[in-house]
């Protein structure tokens, strides 16, 4: 298989400003343009699963060891393994082991406005003032925010140890949440339908081996940034002195070694960056390379595409699916969404003109080989879908902060990770999209996981859900299945599964207009420079 017909060369990211790409030149064995090979990739289903995953790495961690961690959001008190393991209280006893911790939390906005400005200054000034460095970053996009949520953990000893965490999963209330899905004794206020302990469904990966390198220096980008923190501004500048943070940012570390080959798993680190003023060094005119990622990857898909997505309102993504639908007529596409907005009211209209919008389009081109669905728990109560993964003919796979909205793809951080295994797997059909490439192990054995917990299957009884015909099919019935369960007023046992078909709540004709406006503008803004903005590129 040739990588670069699925992954971006470097000239295809778009930004000759970051040395992501270049700082592998000269090294032996020669690097591949653009991504890595050799790595070894864990998918972790939930946020009960990463968090131990991550409690137990961090636990191993000595003096001279380094974390450096980006998040959107972090709760001080979220316990990521059970009492005595709240975020705060592990990041402050590293510090106090002789780990060097350093990290970038987006600032937020107040509680008031149901963010998490309070939480972080509390989390930033304890770690500070046990002797950690993590910064309030707000060096964003006019409306924007810091999306990206990534752990990195390097040992002093050496790069062999070295791994990374990252996704979609943030160190806050509500995340740690496991495949029963009964919610996070931590919770969130979410709209009413979701209950009082909201059940959450989300991903995120475990990188080992040379693609670290390439998420480290993501965090040094940012982190070496030399625009002032505080921007000259009163509020702030009062924040970074109680916070204890400098005005610039510590020097990191020199830059060390990549971890050599540890896996079959070739990784391609993508971002989002804004154009915004003023300019990331890194990133003058922004990084858009999620959305190249895609519009490059979507047109080779010939017979499935499965999708969870916390919004789904990319009217670009959804072109780019339409058109693969109406090329291909054996394409099936199953995507997996919330029943409803984070919120009701009034912000979850104007969350809700966007998909509705989105899915009209894919109807459009085929309803028969659609399918779009959401997620119940055992007790019948929606589950929150706050997974960002794309997976392409069980070939490619992507999984990270992004959403398929045009705001993910052009206007706040974002950081994910495209994935292709060497190995292929030799299950029929070994080559659903008959091109040759054959399917991968790696990216069919995520999707056989996901599909297993969702339909309620146990492990080993997935035999049909490996071709995509049938896959499809065993989709529509499992959801059918429950309709007709709770139509005949639940008599008799439930029916296995989690899956409901996707039927959005229609919007008012009075709220159509305001809705769509606020939508644009607010809601789902565009991040890119003017000129690509008239030309409709990315």
């Amino acid at each position: 298989m040739r990588l670069d017909t699925w992954f971006l060369t470097a000239a295809e990211r778009g930004n000759p400003h970051t040395a992501i790409d270049r700082r592998r030149e000269g090294a032996e064995p020669a690097a591949p343009e653009g991504w890595t090979e050799g790595n070894l990739v864990n998918v972790l289903v939930d946020g009960a699963e990463y968090f131990g995953r991550l409690h137990e790495e961090l636990c191993q961690l000595g003096p001279d060891d380094w974390v450096h961690f980006t998040d959107w959001e972090g709760d001080p008190d979220q316990r990521l393994d059970g009492p005595g393991t709240e975020l705060v209280v592990v990041l402050c006893d590293l510090v106090k082991r002789g780990v060097h911790v350093r990290g970038l939390l987006w600032r937020s906005h107040p509680r008031q406005a149901r963010f998490s400005e309070q939480e972080h200054v509390r989390l930033v000034k304890e770690v500070n003032e046990a002797g950690g460095e993590v910064l309030l970053d707000e060096r964003v996009r006019r409306g924007g925010s810091h999306h990206q949520k990534l752990f990195l953990l390097r040992r002093a000893a050496g790069p062999e140890r070295d791994v990374a965490f990252v996704g979609g999963i943030d160190l806050c209330h509500s995340r740690r949440d496991d495949p029963r899905h009964l919610g996070d004794p931590q919770t969130i206020e979410l709209d009413p339908r979701y209950g009082e302990r909201p059940p959450w469904h989300d991903l995120q990966l475990e990188v080992r081996g040379p693609a670290v390198g390439d998420l480290a220096h993501t965090f040094r980008e940012r982190w070496s940034d030399t625009t002032p923190l505080d921007h000259r501004n009163p509020w702030r500048w009062a924040t970074r002195l109680f916070t204890h943070q400098p005005r610039h940012p510590d020097p990191l570390p020199p830059v060390r070694a990549d971890p050599s080959a540890a896996g079959p798993h070739a990784v391609q680190v993508l971002r989002t960056y804004p154009a915004k003023r003023p300019p990331y060094p890194f990133a003058p005119k922004g990084e858009r390379s999620i959305a190249r990622a895609y519009r490059k990857a979507l047109p080779r898909a010939r017979r499935l595409v499965y999708v969870e997505d916390q919004y789904l309102w990319s009217e670009d993504a959804a072109d780019t699916f339409a058109e693969a639908l109406t090329r291909n007529p054996e394409l099936r596409l199953v995507i997996v969404v919330p029943r409803f907005p984070e919120r009701g009211g009034q912000s979850g209209k104007t969350e809700m003109i966007g998909r509705l919008r989105v899915l009209d389009r894919l109807y459009a081109a085929s309803h028969d080989r659609v399918g779009v669905y959401d997620l119940e728990n055992a007790d019948g109560v929606p589950v929150y879908v706050h997974a960002k993964v794309c997976i392409l003919d069980d070939v490619w796979l992507e999984i990270g902060s992004d959403n398929l909205t045009r705001r993910s793809w052009t206007h706040d951080s974002e950081l994910s990770c495209a994935v292709i295994d060497d190995t292929l797997d030799e299950r029929e059909p070994r080559d659903p999209a008959g091109g040759g490439d054959g399917a991968r192990r790696f990216a069919r054995e995520t999707r056989l996981r996901l599909w297993r917990e969702h339909l309620g299957r146990a492990e080993g009884d997935d035999a049909d859900l490996v071709d995509p015909v049938a896959g499809f099919r065993a989709w529509r019935e499992t959801a059918t299945a429950l309709e007709e369960w709770y139509a005949r007023g639940q008599a008799g046992p439930r029916p296995p599964g989690q899956v409901r078909p996707h039927r959005p709540e229609p919007l008012p004709r009075t709220a159509q207009w305001w809705a769509t406006a606020t939508h644009r503008v607010f809601v789902d803004p565009d991040g890119r420079p003017q000129e690509l903005r008239r030309v409709g590129r990315f």
